[in-house]
């Protein structure tokens, strides 16, 4: 009998763990320790992601964007609503950029992030399409020469200085082709099958075109390459379908989704499609000639679903590693229901403190989680609620300011936690509560805060001192960091409902920083000036909300949201991936207290193993 030595030229290693790091797809390796032969093997996957800002279809995406790299633009966010709105992802989240010049949808693009066309399309109302175009520098866009003849349904490929278009309707179906040199489009050879509503990737002389539909909804399963000359007829796909999303290029790529309603996946490898067993976990259709990504790592977002629009953004991965997407999960009920608290710690090692449940009354329960369940501890000596915030961990924190009950009213009052006992510590020189917290219980300050105020105090583990004023008088306000870099998020001033507005902390001055895209207050923060998250808050309505939003030190972008909507919940974390968020109200009005908790788990990556048979 052959050995495993003799037929590959190579020994078995063998190890104590398995790997953690990636390794190629095959390896084998022994592991001694549980005495078993392992091998990485590939997989092919959609993971869940941040949703698009605003649900829509028929947009257009960027044809050479990556994974971590895209543009979403224009599009229908209702009937008969055509946006002008533009969108990037950063690979976590979506973040708000400038409008294009005109409302369409259904149209053609191609690019990077940073340099995209976008072409033609309907603008909403009338019986023309639209013959323009645009082109986007990664920050704002500007108008183009135009297209011969003016089209929607249409697809393309490239980059800014050397694109193609092709297929679409200009009140019939189109096989014209256009190709762009950077100022302007010509026509070239025509499709051998005319089309609209299909993918297209690849460059202006390697471009593969397939599916799409014609006549009306009649879908396609055939496919063409064009190779900046002619087109070719290859192996038609296993599903025909039109409104469909593909990535990749003409000698690997992949097709998703598309009409009639469908999560199914195929994969070319130059010669023929195979029926991929990644699928996608929303049907959708019209989410935009995505191009986006490659054979490997791709990402389709948004489009039509059989009930109307969706958000929700996925992400395609061919690997050998297992993705596990962001998220937040139920860290179960605290045993008391209530709002406008206090806490510190993280996800693991969290305390609660005090706040309001039904009734008039704060209440001095305190409560511990200690990563899988919640107990009571000791109570704090006085109850309060609108806390100013919470700083430093479960065993080592500080709660300062606050409301207490009638006649008490704005509180001064700073209460220290050493993970069992309660001590009293010297007062805020002015009272507050709904402030901005950040640090620890040595190095903290408290910004802001109602009565309404641009107050900043530090403190250095034994007084306060006045610092430097917020640029704003803020109140109902969050934020995140430590004493010498911290963040201020969101709150309410006189006239503004809910700030989008952020500030930054450098230990002396505040300055402004980049704007939230949701306005909100009494919302909770967690993590540092150049990674944190602000979760939840009171919207414009007003409303609960269960967005998040997550802060690079650059940008805020979407992050995943929360599964219970809330304002007045509070968390704390010193890191994004360690936060978490618990109790708060449910909705504005009578009080709607709940005990529910979520913590947040960044995305994962981790080796995908299989233990082999030893036969």
């Amino acid at each position: 009998m052959s050995t495993y030595r003799k037929i590959h030229g190579r020994s078995i290693q063998a190890v104590t763990t398995d790997p953690s790091e990636s390794v190629a797809e095959g390896q084998v390796w022994y592991n001694t320790s549980s005495d078993t032969f392992k091998s990485v093997v590939g997989l092919e996957a959609f993971t869940s992601s941040s949703n698009v800002g605003t649900a829509r279809y028929s947009a257009m995406w960027a044809g050479e964007g990556t994974q971590n790299a895209t543009l979403f633009a224009a599009g229908r966010s209702g009937a008969p609503a055509v946006v002008a709105l533009t969108e990037e992802y950063n690979g976590s989240g979506w973040a708000a950029s400038s409008n294009c010049n005109n409302a369409e949808n259904s149209c053609a693009g191609f690019g990077t992030q940073t340099a995209t066309v976008k072409s033609g399309g309907y603008p909403g109302s009338g019986p023309t399409n639209s013959n323009e175009s645009e082109e986007y520098d990664g920050s704002s866009w500007t108008s183009g020469n135009t297209i011969n003849p003016q089209r929607q349904g249409h697809s393309g490929a490239g980059v800014l200085t050397a694109g193609v278009i092709f297929g679409g309707n200009d009140g019939t179906i189109l096989n014209k082709t256009e190709e762009y040199d950077g100022t302007n489009f010509s026509n070239v050879n025509n499709m051998n099958t005319a089309r609209e509503n299909l993918s297209g990737v690849g460059t202006q002389t390697a471009a593969l075109a397939a599916g799409g539909a014609n006549p009306g909804p009649t879908v396609k399963n055939s496919t063409e390459s064009y190779d900046g000359t002619n087109w070719t007829t290859l192996a038609n796909m296993n599903t025909a379908r039109r409104g469909l999303g593909g990535f990749g290029d003409t000698s690997t790529s992949v097709v998703t989704g598309g009409a009639p309603y469908t999560a199914a996946t195929e994969t070319w490898d130059g010669t023929s499609w195979s029926t991929s067993p990644a699928t996608l976990a929303t049907a959708r259709v019209f989410f935009g000639d995505c191009g986006a990504g490659s054979s490997t790592a791709g990402i389709v977002a948004s489009g039509q679903i059989a009930t109307g629009r969706t958000a929700v953004t996925e992400e395609y991965n061919k690997s050998s590693n297992v993705f596990t997407a962001a998220a937040f999960a139920s860290m179960g009920a605290m045993g008391t229901s209530r709002y406008g608290h206090s806490a510190a710690g993280d996800k693991d090692a969290a305390v609660v403190v005090s706040g309001r449940p039904p009734g008039p009354s704060p209440t001095t329960n305190v409560e511990e989680y200690n990563g899988s369940s919640w107990s009571e501890v000791t109570n704090v000596p006085s109850g309060k609620f609108y806390s100013g915030g919470g700083m430093g961990t479960q065993t080592a924190s500080i709660f300062a300011g606050g409301y207490g009950s009638p006649p008490e009213g704005v509180l001064a009052t700073v209460e220290s936690y050493d993970g069992t006992n309660w001590s009293d510590l010297p007062s805020l020189n002015t009272g507050k509560f709904a402030s901005c917290p950040a640090g620890t219980q040595t190095a903290g300050l408290l910004a802001g805060g109602s009565p309404a105020n641009n107050t900043s105090e530090e403190w250095n583990g034994s007084s306060w001192s006045e610092g430097n004023n917020l640029t704003e008088s803020l109140d109902d306000i969050t934020g995140a960091g430590t004493q010498t870099a911290a963040i201020a998020m969101g709150g309410a001033s006189p006239g503004t409902f809910a700030h989008t507005d952020t500030e930054l902390y450098d230990g002396t001055n505040w300055t402004n920083g980049p704007t939230m895209s949701t306005g909100r207050r009494r919302a909770s923060g967690a993590g540092t000036q150049t990674d944190a998250l602000v979760l939840a808050g009171l919207i414009p309505g007003p409303a609960a909300t269960t967005k998040v939003e997550g802060y690079d030190g650059t940008s805020f972008s979407t992050r995943p949201s929360l599964g219970t909507s809330r304002y007045y919940g509070y968390g704390f974390s010193a890191t994004s991936g360690n936060a978490y968020i618990a109790g708060g109200l449910t909705s504005p009005g009578a009080p709607n207290d709940t005990s529910a908790a979520e913590e947040f788990t960044d995305v994962t990556e981790t080796v995908n193993v299989k233990t082999l048979t030893q036969s």
